[in-house]
């Protein structure tokens, strides 16, 4: 199966703490990274710097590549079935910095490795997480 859309994952660090964010009821109402879609006609590092400042108010970090991954979309979420193809990226907040957040997400916390893995919906962020130092 031939990848369908692009999506980028955002992993925010501050000194030893990770943050995860509460998508809103309307997104489904789980705890997730920095997230979102690649549009047409934008590169990885792109779509990663707008979607943390879209969804956090953090510019200007420096955006790290981790690693991919590809997933197929479940029944319940738009587009059924659809292949996407994901970059990930780490950027380390400077210390004292909070989010802003967007109307995407209605909560957000700054875990240890460990909680922010135990709190994460998904288990590819949640293995990516696990797997930094």
């Amino acid at each position: 199966m031939t990848v369908s859309a692009r999506e980028v994952l955002v992993v925010v660090r501050r000194e030893s703490e990770y943050l995860v964010l509460h998508r809103s009821p309307a997104k489904g109402a789980y705890w997730h990274t920095v997230a979102g879609r690649v549009e047409p006609g934008e590169e990885w590092r792109e779509a990663a710097a707008r979607e943390l400042l879209e969804e956090t108010s953090l510019a200007g970090a420096e955006l790290r590549e981790l690693t991919g991954f590809d997933y197929v979309r479940e029944r319940w979420e738009a587009d059924p079935g659809l292949r996407v193809a994901v970059r990930t990226f780490l950027v380390d907040a400077p210390a004292g910095w909070e989010p802003t957040l967007d109307h995407e997400h209605d909560d957000a916390r700054w875990c240890t490795r460990e909680e922010a893995v135990g709190l994460l919906f998904w288990p590819e962020p949640a293995r990516i997480v696990a797997s930094l130092a």
